[in-house]
């Protein structure tokens, strides 16, 4: 069974920078550990990106979260040192969720990242709603939410939605 990890959002403005958090930073050697198990394994990684050009504060998210974030380009938008493998896909998304995942074959599928409450639901109900009969796992101990009480109202959501929590 073909299996990939995607790895959503984890930023430096996600970890520790803009909209950084304590409980970013303390996944970060789970995180670590999770990505080289693939690697290791030769399964696929897909990275994501968290994407706005300069003029996010006239956007709508930005009205709604007026801190800018994940500038293209910057620092704050670049991966967290450490983490990207070589040859890893990066998939650079203008908001939340990505909607190009049914351009995929996804059979077995692993998400870990940040914002649990925010991008990584998203994606996981995007994917699961476009793969239905996939095996959609989401580790909660390589994820944060902007709280802990939101990350875990979203591991609820997701495991309602029959997404396995780990």
């Amino acid at each position: 069974m073909k299996r990939t990890l995607i790895v959503i959002d984890m930023q430096n403005d996600f970890v520790d920078k803009a909209l950084g958090t304590r409980e970013a930073v303390a996944i970060l050697p789970a995180v670590r550990g999770k990505i080289r198990e693939y690697a290791e394994k030769g399964d696929e990684v897909i990275f994501t990106r968290d994407t706005h050009g300069e003029d996010y504060l006239n956007t709508p998210e930005g009205r709604a979260l007026p801190v800018p974030h994940c500038i293209k380009g910057t620092f704050g938008w670049e991966i967290y040192e450490g983490l990207y493998i070589e040859n890893a896909e990066i998939i650079d998304k203008p908001t939340f969720g990505y909607t190009g995942w049914g351009e995929r074959d996804f059979e077995c599928v692993e998400i870990i990242g940040l914002c649990t409450d925010i991008c990584v639901v998203s994606n996981a109900l995007i994917i699961k709603a476009t793969f239905p009969d996939a095996k959609i796992t989401v580790d909660s101990k390589c994820c944060a939410g902007v709280t802990p009480e939101s990350h875990n109202a979203a591991l609820t959501t997701m495991k309602m939605c029959q997404i396995e929590v780990l």
